[in-house]
């Protein structure tokens, strides 16, 4: 697909739009990834630190792979928490309350030196992100036009990329330089601005968002969700996505950090730096969607996430950087186009069906975190690969479901 053709799109739409809107748009967009940025930052920061954790605590790498990605499973819980309730929570002030509360658990971790208690507050680490997460596309769904969702999703998951790249940056640079509990400072420091962001920008506001119309229970809600065949294949392809994601990204550590790279925590820091075309691309993805179609727009980032997998079964830097920077931009690329779709599709209760989608892509997380550990462990890197190649292949057969 043509970034250029994308990017014409998106000058082009803005162009329509009246100096009023287009600053609003851009101001509505710069906020959204700003608190998506801090809502998400503590989730992959600590991936970069790894093998030091490994060492901290004399554990194996797929132990302590699970214990750092335990906060997916918070996250699996919270989502269909937060959809149960949805109609009794005020989305605004629920958001920046529950960015607050993120940096308790955070602050916390620098305190622990035993690998369950480090586990269960990354889980709790996990309820409040997720609740965040969750009332910030349940708010965005219900307050943004049809037209403009795509976008505010685009902008939310830019967000996100920005603290995979940033956060683990971070987590690398003051565990490399001061130690592994200032590198939790800095990320409770960073829920707080959340939080202010987040009370600033949407608690403050005098509207107090649109409830559903639908009195119906949740769980009612949740089985008229699962006829919609289109809604079913956005749930496995989320289960997919942060499945493949967490598996390479919490394991590429460890290749990188042996030989023939044996790169030392610094060095592993900036090598995140492969995110950075993520950030690039990211928010291109709903003008793609509006030009190509989510069907085209996904498979093309299915097919550059796995041209990227299998660059990572090379034993040279250089092209090892590459792939992770493709399974990056690709992953991200495809996450953005199926949150906006979910959006799209759902035609009653987005809270509910943003409860189930984000409740399979954060066990999708722990799942891929935990199976290609033991894959990882027993048969290599190589094996590990091959099986996240299926995977992702088959992301890209469910996606068959999208229509125009």
């Amino acid at each position: 697909m043509s970034t250029a053709a994308q990017m014409t799109g998106m000058a082009r739409e803005l162009a329509e739009k009246s100096p009023e809107d287009r600053q609003m748009v851009i101001r509505r967009s710069s906020m959204i990834a700003l608190i998506a940025f801090l809502t998400l930052i503590d989730l992959f920061g600590s991936q970069a630190l790894l093998p030091t954790l490994v060492e901290t605590y004399g554990v194996t790498p797929a132990a302590m792979g699970f214990a750092v990605n335990a906060s997916t499973i918070g996250m699996a819980f919270a989502s269909l928490v937060v959809a149960i309730f949805a109609r009794k929570i005020d989305r605004k002030r629920g958001i920046w309350m529950c960015l607050a509360l993120l940096c308790i658990p955070t602050i916390l971790l620098a305190h622990t030196d035993d690998l369950t208690t480090f586990t269960l507050l990354r889980v709790a680490q996990g309820v409040c992100m997720s609740a965040a997460f969750t009332l910030t596309l349940t708010y965005l769904s219900e307050e943004c036009s049809i037209t403009a969702v795509g976008g505010a999703m685009a902008a939310y998951i830019t967000g996100n990329v920005a603290s995979n790249l940033f956060g683990r940056l971070l987590a690398s640079e003051l565990a490399g330089n001061l130690g592994l509990a200032e590198s939790f400072y800095g990320f409770a420091a960073l829920n707080l601005a959340g939080a202010v962001a987040a009370y600033l920008y949407i608690g403050a506001r005098d509207s107090h968002g649109r409830q559903p119309k639908d009195a119906g229970s949740v769980i009612e809600a949740w089985k008229d969700h699962l006829t919609n065949p289109r809604l079913v294949a956005m749930v496995g392809i989320g289960f997919i996505l942060l499945f493949v994601f967490v598996a390479t990204f919490t394991y590429a550590n460890f290749i990188l950090s042996e030989a023939p790279f044996a790169l030392p925590q610094t060095m592993i820091g900036l090598v995140y730096f492969v995110f950075a075309p993520a950030i690039l691309t990211t928010p291109l993805a709903a003008a793609s969607v509006k030009r190509f179609g989510a069907r085209v727009s996904f498979h093309g980032s299915i097919a550059v996430s796995l041209l990227g997998l299998l660059l990572l079964l090379t034993h040279s830097l250089v092209p090892f950087l590459a792939g992770l920077a493709m399974v990056g931009a690709g992953l991200f690329f495809a996450q953005s186009v199926a949150t906006g779709y979910v959006g799209r599709t759902a035609t009653h209760d987005h809270a509910a069906a943003n409860g189930l989608y984000l409740a399979s892509y954060y066990l999708g997380g722990i799942a891929g975190a935990f199976v290609i550990g033991q894959v990882f462990s027993m048969a290599g890197w190589g094996a590990a690969v091959w099986a996240l190649v299926a995977l992702t292949g088959l992301a890209g057969l469910l996606s068959l479901k999208m229509q125009r």
